[in-house]
């Protein structure tokens, strides 16, 4: 399991989970100079460096800490100077700088974290053939929820700064970290045992084809010309959950190898590759009239799909019809 973004992740839930206990947690009688408001608003502001954090582990569990990593701290460090020095700014004006530094840094590190989760979809495809399960979509309704509720915070301060979050703002924040926890548990592990990590980092660098050569011209030609063949012979992209170290085992090569030759021997990437098949055995069932019993779910589970959906999205891409059009343009 991915160790480093569950760890992350549970943090960001915590933080998260404090602001709709901010009544419980904060006597009325506390000052906004009291430590413990400071120490708690600290906290509270680095909950949008933690969940980035937990996203960029989750798309890259190799990733490694650098020296530059240390700018995440800066911001924080400038919010807590900031705070600590309320006494020298007129009350009006700290709340508005109060209010720019909160939300454009929370603002900021969601915007980062939607763009990671965007490249991470389009990484995927290098090993896998599903993508449904660990394309971490959750995450980006976590980012879209992050965003409405800075949103309404943020007029909901500009409205009456004085005031306490009302029930319906707190009831809010409770069933987004209901959905995280639920989503969080239910998130299968990504990235199969057995796949070469440069496969994931070539998808963050460079594409295959612009980096040196891992088999001769020779040994590619070979190597294609047996997945080929096993694919026609043994219709491994039945399997729903095929993905690259299953298929490079079948064939007796690294995945590494075997991602090599799909993108420069095949102009595809995995997940373009395996799915090609699977559309072609699809239309093979729907042209055929002794399968006209079966509905367009059991149509994609007999041709290696594990969705309607991914099944339809995927048929309609390839073909530009979806399975029931093109069951009835046979019929026609």
């Amino acid at each position: 399991m991915n160790r480093k973004a569950n760890v992350y992740f549970g943090v960001f839930a915590l933080i998260w989970a404090t602001f709709w206990l901010d009544e419980m947690i904060l006597p009325a009688s506390t000052g906004s100079n009291d430590l413990v408001v400071l120490g708690i608003r600290f906290v509270q502001f680095i909950a949008p460096i933690t969940f980035y954090l937990s996203v960029v582990f989750y798309t890259d569990p190799h990733h490694k800490y650098a020296a530059r990593d240390l700018a995440y701290l800066a911001p924080s460090c400038v919010f807590l100077i900031f705070s600590m020095l309320r006494s020298v700014f007129e009350e009006n004006i700290f709340n508005l700088l109060y209010l720019i530094l909160v939300f454009g840094h929370a603002l900021f590190y969601t915007i980062l974290a939607y763009f990671k989760i965007r490249q991470h979809k389009k990484n995927i495809e290098r090993f896998a053939s599903t993508k449904e399960p660990i394309s971490l979509n959750w995450i980006k309704y976590i980012i879209y929820a992050f965003i409405g509720s800075s949103v309404v915070v943020l007029l909901y301060n500009v409205a009456a700064p004085l005031a306490s979050l009302n029930i319906y703002i707190n009831t809010y924040f409770l069933m987004v970290v209901y959905f995280v926890a639920y989503n969080s548990v239910k998130q299968k592990q990504i990235y199969p045992i057995g796949l070469d990590h440069a496969v994931v980092t070539a998808v963050s660098g460079q594409d295959d084809t612009k980096r040196g050569k891992l088999l001769d011209d020779g040994q590619l030609r070979v190597t294609k010309e047996r997945l080929l063949l096993l694919m026609e012979a043994e219709m491994p992209y039945l399997d729903s959950e095929l993905n690259l170290p299953k298929l490079a085992g079948r064939l007796g090569v690294s995945s590494h190898q075997l991602s090599y030759v799909i993108n420069t021997g095949l102009g595809e990437n995995f997940y373009q590759f395996v799915n090609r098949y699977r559309v072609r055995k699809a239309q093979e069932l729907l042209s055929n009239t002794e399968y006209d019993h079966l509905n367009m779910l059991a149509i994609g589970y007999e041709s290696g799909f594990n969705s309607k959906t991914s099944f339809n999205t995927t048929f309609k891409k390839l073909t530009s019809f979806t399975p029931t059009d093109y069951r009835k343009k046979r019929q026609v």
